[in-house]
């Protein structure tokens, strides 16, 4: 079931590129039908891996990269409906095939270890996870602003200029995306507070909880993270930073995030590894 999920995503990558070549009403069309599939296809693995696991499956970094593509998905889906467009999603079903086949081809859906039953820590994880995903959205809005924006500038009225959006739909839709980011983010940052106090006091011995603090790297960079957005959405108002000074942001918060998501973890920090 997890390689048909992967290769309906890839199915969705490769239709949507269609679409934005040729414009295609029933190719846009066949391109949402396959998403969804996907997505449904997705949550249909996440749903029997937590019937047989009996906990949903996010403990480590395989179990949040399929989390992470589950959501950008949804939310990305979301943002189709409501709005109508589907230019983005010729570059977003790529990011969602290049990040599934690492929970494809490797090991997750693991047992949790007892410090981390307990609702904190789900509401912690999908919390974060929903708003790197909208971040992952703001990113993808971000680039498809400048590359339009360039286009418009250079008086080359063609190939992004028929294609995508107007630059103000762009623009508001990156602040969309950036708040309801942050408001996730920091939701799950004081609800993480509030479980490592907890898990400190039930796992006093075990290494990784003890490690978690302000000079753990992956904790830092999470903060790091929230700092940025919060001055995005501040310049916004103070500064006025719309339009490529917004795009730019998101685009060099999103990497961040990946960062923090894929390398940090396995390679730069002893916490948050319990797979």
């Amino acid at each position: 079931m997890k390689l048909l999920t992967l290769f309906l995503y890839l199915a969705a990558a490769l239709a949507y590129g269609a679409c934005f070549i040729r414009r295609g009403k029933a190719v846009g069309q066949l391109a949402t039908s396959l998403l969804a599939a996907a997505a449904l296809a997705h949550t249909f693995v996440i749903g029997m891996t937590t019937m047989e696991l009996g906990h949903a499956p996010f403990v480590g970094t395989g179990g949040a990269v399929s989390a992470f593509v589950w959501l950008l998905s949804l939310a990305y889906l979301y943002t189709e409906m409501t709005t109508g467009e589907r230019a983005m999603g010729v570059f977003v079903a790529p990011l969602l095939v290049v990040l599934q086949l690492l929970p494809t081809f490797g090991t997750w859906g693991v047992a949790r270890p007892p410090v981390l039953e307990t609702p904190f820590f789900t509401a912690h994880v999908l919390a974060m996870l929903f708003a790197y995903a909208a971040f992952g959205l703001a990113c993808v809005i971000g680039i498809t602003y400048v590359l339009l924006f360039k286009e418009i500038k250079a008086k080359h009225l063609g190939f992004f200029y028929a294609r995508l959006p107007s630059l103000q739909i762009l623009d508001a839709m990156n602040q969309r995306a950036v708040l309801v980011g942050w408001l996730s983010l920091s939701a799950g940052l004081v609800i993480g507070a509030i479980w490592i106090g907890q898990a400190r006091q039930y796992a006093p011995t075990d290494a990784r909880i003890q490690a978690m603090s302000l000079f753990d790297p992956k904790i830092f960079i999470a903060l790091l993270c929230w700092g940025l957005y919060t001055f995005q959405l501040y310049a916004r108002r103070a500064i006025g930073w719309t339009g490529r000074r917004a795009a730019y942001l998101s685009a060099l918060g999103f990497v961040i995030v990946l960062l923090n998501f894929l390398p940090v973890t396995y390679f730069f920090t002893r916490s948050h590894n319990f797979s």
